[in-house]
Parts: C-alpha cells; structure tokens; sequence
C-alpha cells in the first residue's frame, strides 16, 4: 500500500493540489486531502504533478530492438522495460507492412509475451492493406488489397492480441472490414487517399479513428475536403498525431487540438536504428529516414511529445497529459480501467515536475526505475 502525498493533478481539467493519492492492489483506493490512514508506505510528491501513466498507441521499436527485425518475445520484453521507464505505461507495438510470415511471427511472439506483459497491450498492424499512393516509408512490393481468405487466416489464431489496424478504407471490400470489427480490434483509415465522402463513409462504417493525422494522406485543399478535413469536421473521429515537429508543424498540431480537442491523442510513431530487413531506420538529426531519405519514424518518447504540446503548441498542460492517456485509452476501449486518476482504475501513474522532468513511474502501484538517457 503506497500513498502519494503532496502531490498535484487535473481533474476535469482543473488543477487539484496538495491532494493524496492512496494504491493498495495495483488500484487507486482513494483521492484525499485527509489524513493518510495507518500501515501506508508514503512517497511525497513535493508539489509534482501526478499524471495517468502515458499510452502510445502506435511504437515500433526502442533502444535498439525493431520489433519487425526481431519479432520476438525478447524484443517484447526489452520494449516493455524501457518504454515504462520512459513514462509509457501502456503501448501497441506497431508491426508496419511486411510479409505476411512476418505478421504470423509477431502474432506468435505476442501471445507467448502476454501473461508476463507489463506495459504491452497488444499489437498494432498497420498495412498491408494500404492504398499505394500513400506509402510514405511501406515497401510497395507487400501492400495489397485484403481478402477475407487472408485476414481470416492471419487473425483467427491471433488469440486476441491484434488490438488495432490501420487500413484504407476506400480499397477495401465490405465483408472484411465487418468481419475485422467482430473480432474486436480497433479500425483506424489511415495511409489512405480517401475524399470526404469515402472519409466519412468509412467513420459511418466503423473506423473509429485516424492513423498520424496528415502524414500518409492527402493534404487539406480549400475545393478538395479530402480525408483531413473529414477528420477535422467529424462529430465523434479520433485521429492520432506525432508532435515531434518533423512529422507535423507544431502549428497544425495547434491547429490540430483547436478543431478535436479530446478527439486527438498523441503518439510516437516511434522507431530505432536498423540495418536489416525492408525498414532501414537511420537517424538524422531529430528524425529516423530511410536510406533514401524518406522520413520514416520519430525519435521523440510520449513525454517529448506532452511537453512539446505544452511548449510550443500552447496546448493547456492538463489537455496534453489527456492526449496522451484518457484520449488513447478511449480510442482502445479501456478508459474504465486506465487513463485517469480516480479510485477504481489501476495505479499506473507519473511523477512530473513542472518542467515534465520524470521523477518517478508506478505501474499498478508498483514503483520502476526510470531512464535518464
């Protein structure tokens, strides 16, 4: 049992201070400005922020180790602990379009890593049911439109651990995408070329959200609302996007957050070094590239990216830590057990200073060690 004194947090986008955050079972038990009750271990917040521990949605590798490099447990495991000392509590590894031995590969290695996951929710495919004309760092060669032949064949032994999958809509036949949504994963349109009305029509079809908002996707034209524009407009989307800079100007991410508000959330679309295989990450400055210079992956982690919102978007602090925890958590449906800091939801919380520097991380009420690096 561990009780976080003196500590300070948002609630309902207010700032609450000199609150106690009581953990017993890996669960907030209780938020309180009492006294502590007997037989807790008390750690003072001395004035930091408390936030829900950060969710990304959409990370391929870290600390070395590409997940579609090496589709292993191991990688799994390694991802898993650096990511948490970074702040992100919870991720999808993101496997990008590659073959479809290599999708089975990192579907065995997912399932065999789940009962000792910490962090790791789950997988992420994006491709290779991807339009051509949006392929920003995919090989052309392994996207293709589906057949509910093959995506039965790659998800029905899957046991559950493809949580979401970025597809364009606009290729696709209707029997598939019915046939991913039963199984329960998260359908989001993204590396599309998709106009505002086969946009709109793919939301009304049961995508919920949008992959890296911009990026792999036609630019806003003021006689074209093409696939943009339907993201900004719609009532209910959600889309994600990289606030690294690179990616995207931190003008549209202002932009960007003006228009969705909490229908935004953040990810990394991160990557790391790698010489084998069809992606080729080189860092070059504040980004990965291929080595044709295409930008592939960022290097930023999701406290870069809260800071950055923070920083240079003028994105209020209690929203920005929102786009990186409550917004993911609702785009996979686990907002009732993560993502904010109320009694009943896991102890998976960060220590921030008001410069966002990570003091400490719990993931259910369990204390990590951090990177400094």
């Amino acid at each position: 049992m561990i009780a976080i004194k003196n500590c300070k947090f948002f609630k309902e986008g207010q700032l609450v201070t000199n609150a106690t955050i009581l953990m017993e079972d890996g669960l907030i038990t209780a938020i309180t400005d009492g006294e502590i009750p007997s037989g807790y271990a008390i750690e003072d917040a001395q004035g930091n922020y408390v936030s829900p521990g950060f969710i990304d949605l959409q990370i391929y590798g870290s600390g070395g180790n590409l997940f579609s490099a090496y589709p292993r447990v191991e990688t799994l495991r390694q991802m898993d602990e650096y990511l948490i000392s970074k702040g992100t509590t919870g991720f999808l590894v993101c496997l990008a379009t590659n073959t479809l031995e290599i999708f089975q590969e990192a579907i065995t290695a997912a399932k065999a890593y789940m009962p000792e996951a910490k962090g790791f929710l789950g997988l992420h495919l994006e491709g290779p049911y991807l339009n051509p004309k949006r392929l920003g760092a995919h090989p052309e060669k392994y996207v293709h439109k589906a057949t509910l032949e093959e995506v039965k064949r790659l998800l029905d032994d899957a046991g559950g651990v493809v949580k979401m999958m970025t597809i364009a809509h606009e290729l696709q036949d209707e029997e598939v995408i019915r046939y991913v949504l039963d199984q329960g994963i998260v359908l989001s349109l993204g590396h599309s070329d998709a106009n505002f009305e086969q946009a709109n029509k793919a939301f009304a079809n049961g995508f919920t959200t949008a992959t890296h908002l911009f990026n792999a996707m036609p630019s806003i034209h003021h006689r074209n609302p093409n696939l943009p524009a339907a993201i900004l407009n719609h009532p209910s989307a959600m889309a994600s996007i990289i606030a690294d800079g690179a990616h995207v100007n931190f003008e549209m991410v202002k932009l960007s957050y003006k228009m969705m508000q909490e229908r935004l959330f953040l990810i990394t679309d991160a990557v790391t070094a790698c010489n084998i295989g069809p992606y080729q990450h080189v860092l070059n400055g504040d980004r990965y590239v291929m080595p044709d210079g295409t930008i592939s992956g960022s290097n930023i982690t999701l406290r870069d990216a809260v800071s950055n919102c923070v920083q240079y978007c003028k994105i209020p602090v209690a929203a920005a830590f929102d786009m990186a925890s409550a917004n993911p958590a609702k785009v996979l449906g686990i907002q009732d057990k993560t993502g904010s800091l109320a009694p009943g939801k896991a102890a998976s919380l960060l220590l921030l200073s008001d410069e966002f520097v990570l003091r400490k991380v719990f993931v259910e009420g369990v204390e990590h060690l951090i990177s400094i690096n």
